[in-house]
């Protein structure tokens, strides 16, 4: 009985395969087999149910994303607020935990991105198409709008005053620092992205449990304790651009571009260095 029910799932699994933008498909044994690369065009996803899920997805887990995150930036900032005595660790944990849960939660649908830096590196490695990129990145642009709008719909006096959870550089710091500090922190959280979901390391280190969304979600809380001081840390375009739209001050916007170019400056150089230095590493099957 058990082996014809794992035969129906390999089956099932084979017969029905679901297109895995991160290229998290299980193995069905230790052997590796090399994933073919994504097409630049993909015509025939666009009258796909699946390809309009994972959309949804996306948009559903960067509305959330943002919903929860700018919350909790809005409450530290209250001086009168309960959450106003959480702390720097206290923000990075939103952040990283929102990632750990949404990742989780939508890996098996779109390959949880929740971030255009993320589905651009992707994007880069062929792991994904132009067409689902692109996609991606709108759904992921409107879902973060959407969840800054509500956040600032519960707090209509207090959010423009307490800065809307909007990016820029703070005082005492150049655009250039702001700049370096994007494009360093987006690749520690695209280089684990791909480490995490590397399906040749996967199947060489089998014998070594990896739950993909625990250390991006890790990478994201520690990139926040480090970078916040400096840009309040974007490392993800549409979240800073959510936030940028619904508080809409100059201040916002006169910085807005280090947080779309930092972060695919860092997102390219993850795809680059994974592509030549990780994947060039010879494959051994585990004993």
């Amino acid at each position: 009985m058990a082996e014809n029910k794992e035969e129906d799932v390999k089956l099932g699994a084979n017969k029905f395969r679901e297109t895995q933008p991160l290229g998290t498909a299980a193995q069905t044994d230790k052997d590796y087999k090399e994933p073919p690369p994504a097409p630049l065009f993909e015509p025939g996803e666009l009258s796909s149910w699946s390809f309009y899920r994972a959309g949804i997805a996306e948009f559903m887990a960067t509305f959330l994303f943002l919903y929860i995150t700018i919350l909790t930036v809005m409450g530290l900032k209250r001086s009168d607020s309960l959450c106003s005595s959480v702390g720097i660790q206290g923000v990075a944990w939103a952040f990283g935990g929102m990632i750990f849960a949404l990742v989780y939660c939508t890996a098996g649908i779109s390959g949880g991105h929740i971030n255009p830096a993320v589905t651009f590196g992707l994007f880069l490695a062929r792991k994904l198409s132009l067409t689902r990129a692109v996609f991606y990145i709108v759904m992921q642009c409107l879902g973060a709008i959407c969840g800054a709008g509500v956040v600032k719909g519960f707090m209509v006096g207090p959010y423009q005053r307490l800065g809307g959870g909007a990016n820029v550089v703070n005082p005492g710091y150049t655009k250039g620092d702001g700049l370096g500090a994007e494009i360093i922190g987006t690749f520690v959280l695209v280089y684990t992205v791909f480490s995490a979901t590397d399906a040749k390391r996967n199947a060489r280190d089998s014998h070594v449990p990896i739950l993909a969304p625990l250390p991006i979600g890790f990478a994201v809380f520690l990139v926040h304790l480090a970078t916040i001081p400096i840009t309040g840390t974007g490392i993800n375009p549409a979240r800073s651009l959510g936030a940028a739209i619904i508080y809409n001050t100059d201040q916002a916007w006169d910085d807005h571009w280090i947080f779309w170019v930092g972060p695919f400056i860092g997102a390219a150089l993850a795809a680059v260095y994974h592509q030549i230095i990780i994947r060039a590493i010879p494959f051994h099957k585990s004993s």
